[in-house]
């Protein structure tokens, strides 16, 4: 594991996708807790979800940083580097409620 990030340029500010996790909301499946892509601002479920849609989103595009979605944590991670990131006051406002599984 690296103990720093070589893509923080690659974080930008995003509007999230939707009020949840995007493909979970469209199949009616659950989550846990919700990851924002900040290359993007896809919406996907953490890797203790049943779908792993964050991880399976960077599989699919390539975007290495998601963001603590729900509410807004403060951290990043960077699935490349493998290492949590501080975001600090660098965090996305939620886009209204979320509605809660789990």
């Amino acid at each position: 594991m690296s103990d720093e990030c070589s893509h923080t340029a690659s974080i930008r500010v995003v509007k999230p996708s939707a009020r949840g996790c995007e493909e979970c909301l469209k199949t009616g499946s659950m989550w846990v807790h919700l990851r924002l892509c900040r290359s993007c601002g896809h919406v996907g479920c953490c890797d203790q979800s049943p779908n792993r849609h964050a991880t399976r989103h960077f599989q699919a595009t390539g975007h290495p940083i998601i963001e603590g979605y729900d509410p807004p944590e403060g951290w990043g991670w960077c699935y490349i580097d493998e290492v949590f990131l501080d975001l600090g006051d660098n965090t996305t406002p939620q886009d209204g409620p979320i509605p809660r599984y789990v």
